[in-house]
């Protein structure tokens, strides 16, 4: 029993450090929440997302402390990932709109229910933005038309605040 003594102390660590960082992460993200004002919903799937990453980092964790080798995971995972990149072929759009719903939570000065335009040679948009969420985000136009635009395609986008967005800062 002694023998496996640093591995279940370890583990216990981990065990408990897990809920505990989901805990504070959560409180350090509803606080941004309060302070730029940004929406429940959207705060939800940024936690989610969050919580995600904090399950597969402690799960690589637990694998290294009972002893399977960084070389053997990362020669598992990269297994994994060519089997889901074969079989999901859209994997990579997914991931990246992710994190660019991410991107756009943290970085973008606009909040749900601003007026925006974005600035596409081709299709020029006037809309509000109605909700942002991990994957799209819902615009909707002042012909009531519901227009809904990837985050990554949304992050590459020009876009113009309302006037009364711009007086605001």
């Amino acid at each position: 029993m002694e023998f496996f003594l640093p591995q279940i102390v370890a583990t216990v660590i981990t065990v408990i450090s897990i809920p505990l960082s989901k805990y504070i992460l959560r409180k350090i993200i509803e606080k941004y929440n309060s302070v730029t004002l940004k929406s429940e919903v959207r705060t939800t799937h940024v936690v989610r997302v969050i919580n995600i990453l904090i399950n597969i980092t402690a799960i690589t964790i637990l694998a290294i402390i009972w002893g399977v080798r960084p070389h053997n995971m990362l020669l598992a995972m990269s297994s994994v990932f060519a089997v889901i990149g074969v079989a999901f072929f859209a994997q990579w759009s997914i991931l990246s709109n992710v994190t660019a719903g991410m991107i756009i939570y943290f970085t973008t000065p606009f909040r749900i229910g601003d007026h925006i335009h974005i600035l596409d040679k081709d299709l020029p948009i006037n809309a509000t933005i109605e909700n942002i969420l991990t994957f799209y985000t819902y615009l909707r136009t002042e012909e009531d038309e519901l227009i809904v635009i990837p985050n990554s395609l949304f992050l590459q986008k020009m876009v113009s605040m309302g006037k009364e967005k711009e007086k605001e800062q």
